[in-house]
C-alpha cells in the first residue's frame, strides 16, 4: 500500500470542514464586539440610559442595566454548554450548530424590534443560549474530527476567529457610533445575521463527527465520515477499530454516560476537574472585563477615541494569534504556554492598576493604560485563550466528551458571567467608580491559577486522544505525561492475544511430547 501523506494539501477536507465550524466562534466574537461598544453608543444610551452631563459623551446607563445587558448573554451560554450532554444524547454535532443559528436569528430580531430594557434582557438571553451552542459544539466537532498533528492547529485558528470576529464588531461600531438615532446601534445589529446565514447552508456540507456516530454505535456512518474527513488511501476502518477499542476499554470502567459519572470514578473525576480548571483559566485573569468592557473602560479612562482604541486592541490580539499559529502551535508546549500567559496577565493587570492609581484621569495614564492593555492582549491571546480552551478540550474521555466539555465551558462562561455582572460595580462612575484598579483583583487570581498548572495540567501536545485516555487509566502524574510512550488500546489487545496464542501453542505442544 502506497504511504498517505500526512500534509496539508492532502487533509484539506479536514480543514474545509473546521474552517466551516470555525465561523461559530466568528459569530461569537462579532457579539462581544458589538455589543461591548453599543454601551458607549449615544444613540443606544439615548433609548436605554439616561442623561449624564458628568460623563464624556453625556449620557450612561445604570449599574444594573450595564450588568445585564452584559451578563445574561453569558448566563444564557451557560446554561445551554452545561446542557450539552443532554443534547447530544439525541442530536450530532451539527444538528446543536443548527439550533445555535436558529436561536441567534430570533434572538437579534427581539433586540432589534424593542426598545423596552427588559425585552432587550430576554434578547440578550437567548442569544447567551445560541452562542453557548456556538462555543461548545463547535469546539467538539473540531477536538473529534482533527488529526492529533493539526488540533492545536485548528483550535488556534478557532480563538482567531473570535478575536477577528470581536475586530470585526469593533470596527463596525466605531464606523457607526456617529450616527444619529438608533440606527447607530441597529446597523450592527442587522450584521449579525450574516454568519449563521451561511453556517445553516454550509454545514450541510461536511460529515458528522465519526467519533460521535461511533460512540452511539454507527459504525458503517462513522467510518464514511473518517472516510470524508481524511487523506486519500488512509485506513479509516484501523482508525474506526483504535476509536471502537478505546471506548470501549472506557465502558469496562464505567458504563454509566451522565453527568453524575463525570465525577463517579477516580479517573473521570480528575479528568472533569482538569478540563473545568483549563477552560476557566482565562477567566483567572479578568479577560472578560477588558473584552467586554473595553469601549466604555477606556471612555471613562478618558482615553482619546475610546473607539478607535478598541480596534487597535482587537488587532493586537489578532496579531498574538497569527504568530501562535505560526510559531507556537508547532513548537511550544500547552503548560509552559498556560503558565507564562498567566503570569505575564496577571502583572500586566496590576501594572495598570498601579499606573491609574498614581496618576488617574490623565492624557499620559490614558496613553500608558492603553499601552499596557495592548501587551495585556496579546499575551492573552498569543499564550492563554487559545491553550486553555486545548487543555479543556483534550482532557475529558471519550464517551463522556459532551458532559465533560460541556460541564467545563458552562463554568468558563459562568466565571466570565461573575466577571461581568459584577464589574460595572467596579468601574462606573456612579458606583466604586475605580476604574484600572480594578487590577488589583486580578493579580492574584492570575498568579494561583499558574501555579495550579504548574502541579495538575497534563501535556497532550502531539497526541491522540486515544493515548490521553491510555495515560490517564495509567495515572500518569501530569509532569510525566510528555515523555509517556504510548501502547494504545487496540496494540494492547493484540499483544495480550499473542501472548495467549503462544502460551495455548506451548500447552499443546508439551501435550504432543507427553503422548
Amino acid at each position: 500500500m502506497a504511504e498517505v501523506k500526512d500534509t496539508i494539501p492532502a487533509n484539506r477536507r479536514v480543514f474545509i470542514a473546521n474552517a466551516v465550524v470555525t465561523l461559530a466562534s466568528f459569530q461569537y466574537g462579532v457579539d462581544f464586539g458589538l455589543i461591548g461598544g453599543l454601551q458607549a453608543m449615544k444613540g443606544f444610551l439615548e433609548v436605554f440610559g439616561f442623561p449624564a452631563p458628568k460623563t464624556p459623551n453625556g449620557w450612561n446607563l445604570t449599574t444594573e442595566r450595564q450588568q445585564l445587558i452584559s451578563s445574561l448573554m453569558t448566563l444564557g451560554a451557560f446554561l445551554s454548554s452545561g446542557g450539552a450532554g443532554f443534547l447530544a444524547i439525541k442530536l450530532g454535532r451539527r444538528h446543536c450548530l443548527w439550533l445555535a443559528c436558529v436561536l441567534c436569528c430570533v434572538s437579534n430580531i427581539i433586540m432589534m424590534t424593542t426598545e423596552h430594557i427588559i425585552v432587550l434582557y430576554v434578547g440578550r438571553f437567548i442569544n447567551g443560549l445560541a452562542n453557548g451552542l456556538f462555543m461548545t459544539f463547535a469546539q467538539l466537532y473540531i477536538q473529534e474530527t482533527s488529526p492529533a498533528k493539526y488540533r492545536g492547529l485548528f483550535l488556534t485558528a478557532f480563538q482567531f476567529g473570535t478575536s477577528f470576529g470581536t475586530l470585526c464588531g469593533t470596527i463596525i461600531d466605531w464606523a457607526t457610533a456617529k450616527r444619529p438615532g438608533k440606527s447607530a446601534y441597529l446597523i450592527p445589529l442587522g450584521i449579525i445575521y450574516i454568519v449563521p446565514a451561511f453556517l445553516v447552508v454550509a454545514l450541510f456540507f461536511i460529515p458528522e463527527s465519526p467519533r460521535w456516530l461511533l460512540l452511539n454505535g454507527r459504525r458503517a456512518e462513522g467510518v464514511k465520515s473518517l472516510a470524508r474527513l481524511r487523506p486519500d488511501g488512509a485506513d479509516v476502518e484501523d482508525e474506526a477499530a483504535v476509536i471502537v477499542a478505546a471506548i470501549d476499554k472506557e465502558k469496562e470502567l464505567s458504563n454509566g454516560i451522565g453527568i453524575i459519572d463525570c465525577f463517579r470514578n477516580p479517573i473521570d473525576r480528575r479528568r472533569t476537574i482538569i478540563a473545568i480548571g483549563g477552560v476557566t483559566s482565562q477567566a483567572a485573569t479578568g479577560s472578560m472585563f477588558i473584552i467586554a468592557y473595553k469601549a466604555y473602560f477606556f471612555t471613562m479612562a478618558k482615553v482619546a477615541d475610546p473607539f478607535g482604541m478598541s480596534c487597535v486592541l482587537s488587532t493586537i490580539g489578532l496579531l498574538a494569534l497569527i504568530i501562535n499559529s505560526l510559531f507556537v502551535v508547532r513548537y511550544g508546549r500547552r503548560r509552559v504556554l498556560l503558565m507564562t500567559g498567566l503570569l505575564v496577565c496577571g502583572v500586566l493587570q496590576l501594572i495598570i492598576a498601579v499606573v491609574y492609581d498614581k496618576n488617574p484621569g490623565t492624557k499620559s495614564t490614558g496613553r500608558v493604560i492603553v499601552a499596557l492593555t495592548s501587551l495585556y492582549m496579546f499575551s492573552y491571546n498569543g499564550m492563554v485563550a487559545p491553550s486553555a480552551w486545548l487543555t479543556g478540550g483534550e482532557m475529558p474521555s471519550q464517551r463522556l466528551r459532551s458532559y465533560t466539555f460541556g460541564l467545563a465551558a458552562a463554568i468558563g462562561f459562568f466565571m466570565a458571567w461573575l466577571t461581568q455582572f459584577t464589574a460595572p460595580y467596579f468601574i462606573n462612575p456612579i458606583a466604586l467608580n475605580w476604574g484600572p484598579r480594578y487590577g488589583y483583583i486580578w493579580f492574584p487570581s492570575a498568579t494561583v491559577t499558574a501555579v495550579w498548572v504548574y502541579f495538575f495540567l497534563p501535556e497532550a501536545k502531539g497526541r491522540k486522544l486515544e493515548e490521553v485516555d491510555e495515560m490517564f487509566e495509567h495515572k500518569i502524574p501530569a509532569r510525566k505525561f510528555r515523555k509517556y510512550v504510548c501502547v494504545g488500546p487496540l496494540r494492547a489487545e493484540e499483544k495480550l492475544s499473542r501472548v495467549a496464542t503462544q502460551e495455548e501453542a506451548t500447552v499443546q505442544t508439551v501435550e504432543v511430547a507427553q503422548k
